[in-house]
């Protein structure tokens, strides 16, 4: 039986238990981040291969360089760090509780919303619909939000080497338009893939996929984030004057 949402959870099980693993032994949970784009290129070629539909191919391949970039960037990001902040207050708080509590509120969580948000890329239908233009909208959307995020990822690291800008908050490049341009940037890669799936299946369940990752964004690590920094110097005036997601050009 033809059913790519069931051959997707098992492949996510198996996958997140394996970075579990791996996690625990290391002692250092926060690589579920590198594991989180890896993921879903994972779900694109694992689908590609078992359900083969060349006209597919586009969407995998957007998949596929959103993924390894992203990836690629929080290894370099991390490298060296040790465990990110987030994930050890986690640990301390969780004491004797923490191994079971990673399975489930750490991989196995981010295994569901990795599913969720897949939900374009399982599309698999094997006779898609003649509706190009939308594969041109979803192109241009992907592509937009693909280089917007790239480009405040590359120059939020940039600032970060100059030690002299410890402590501070960018304000610059694209930066200067929004407070957030790499969710901005997330936000507008998975719509561009909603939009690209469309031909290729059934559009009202993939379309959980941008409302959830909008939400995300937006409702929790938007403000999880700003919660850090919102005793540093002159940082009320920057949310007063500056859009959170939406870049303000004027």
């Amino acid at each position: 039986m033809v059913n790519p949402y069931i051959d997707t959870s098992i492949l996510i099980f198996m996958y997140m238990t394996v970075w579990f693993t791996i996690a625990q032994v290391i002692k250092n949970n926060s690589i579920v981040d590198i594991a989180w784009g890896l993921g879903f290129v994972l779900i694109a070629w694992y689908l590609y291969f078992l359900y083969p539909n060349p006209r597919r191919f586009l969407l995998v391949s957007f998949v596929t360089i959103w993924g390894l970039r992203l990836a690629t960037h929080i290894f370099i990001r991390n490298k060296g760090k040790g465990e990110d902040w987030r994930y050890v207050n986690w640990r301390k708080g969780w004491g004797n509780r923490a191994f079971f509590m990673a399975f489930f509120k750490v991989f196995m969580l981010q295994g569901v919303f990795m599913f969720f948000i897949a939900l374009p890329i399982m599309q698999c239908t094997a006779k898609a619909i003649d509706h190009y233009w939308l594969t041109y909208l979803g192109t241009v959307v992907f592509l937009f939000g693909f280089i917007w995020e790239s480009l405040a990822d590359w120059q939020l690291m940039q600032f970060k080497k100059d030690s002299s800008n410890k402590g501070k908050i960018m304000q610059s490049g694209v930066w200067a338009y929004s407070r957030h341009p790499n969710y901005f940037g997330e936000i507008l890669v998975w719509w561009g893939l909603f939009l690209c799936s469309i031909p290729f299946g059934t559009w009202y369940i993939a379309l959980l996929s941008p409302v959830i990752i909008t939400l995300l964004m937006t409702r929790i690590s938007g403000p999880m984030l700003e919660a850090k920094y919102k005793d540093r110097p002159h940082y009320k005036q920057y949310l007063e004057e500056t859009n959170a997601f939406i870049p303000k050009f004027t």
